[in-house]
């Protein structure tokens, strides 16, 4: 089954940068699209970004459009996303997820498998 684990959070302040990265084990990310959610406290998750496994399709959030960047490398079963200019707002649990994209494009409507997700803090 496939298993997902998040990586690359902390706490910066406005304006930096993180890159975080989410590793997948027990399967391969073949023809599998990912995608990264966030939770600020008190509110709901929402969907930031997704990218389908030949990179092809990708979305994002209006809030993070221009700032964040999802890309993925096959070869290590890891799917990245760069998150430059970061500003109080983008503070919360981030997850990613997978799902078999049957030949879906970017965004995805569900997602099967989740990872335990990962803190990102952006404060001064």
């Amino acid at each position: 089954q496939l298993q997902l684990v998040e990586s690359g959070g902390g706490l910066v302040q406005p304006g930096e940068s993180l890159r975080l990265s989410c590793v997948a084990s027990g399967s391969t990310l073949d023809y599998v699209a990912i995608g990264w959610f966030r939770q600020a406290p008190g509110k709901e998750r929402e969907g930031v970004s997704c990218i389908t496994s030949s990179g092809g399709s990708t979305s994002y959030t209006d809030s993070v459009k221009g700032r964040f960047t999802i890309s993925r490398d096959n070869a290590k079963n890891t799917v990245y996303l760069q998150m430059n200019s970061l500003k109080p707002d983008d503070t919360g649990v981030y997850y990613c997820a997978a799902q078999d994209e049957y030949g879906s494009t970017c965004p995805l409507p569900n997602y099967d498998y989740w990872g335990q997700g990962i803190q990102v803090t952006v404060s001064s």
